[in-house]
């Protein structure tokens, strides 16, 4: 059984809806040193408004405030209603730590103290 509702009473509800969504996320991606906000973040993509969404394609920075969060190439976007959904292709973790190229043992030292300093 499908209800239906009066165009107005759905138009509330959708507004109501991406109000919600907007005041609710701290998410936002960098493009070019332009930032955007983003609305819903999932494993294999995110969403924004569709009316200020920009056309991006390739690299983009997701941050959560001021946290970067992931490097994402984005390879496909499609609208959704309001919102303009974009998914990626991958989305590199950032770290805060350069990657080692080893493998770091548990008892590893934490400093080296040189000959003939005072302890």
């Amino acid at each position: 059984m499908e209800i239906s509702l009066p165009k107005e009473i759905q138009a509330g509800l959708d507004a109501a809806r991406m109000k919600s969504l907007r005041k609710a996320s701290k998410l936002r991606i960098d493009v070019n040193g332009t930032q955007h906000r983003v609305l819903r973040h999932w494993k294999t993509g995110f969403s924004m408004e569709a009316e200020t969404a920009p056309r991006v394609r390739g690299l983009v920075d997701l941050y959560d405030g001021s946290i970067h969060l992931f490097q994402c190439l984005i390879v496909a976007a499609q609208r959704e209603g309001s919102e303009m959904q974009f998914e990626f292709k991958r989305a590199t973790k950032v770290s805060q730590q350069p990657a080692l190229d080893f493998v770091r043992a548990n008892d590893a030292p934490v400093a080296l103290i040189a000959k003939g300093t005072p302890v």
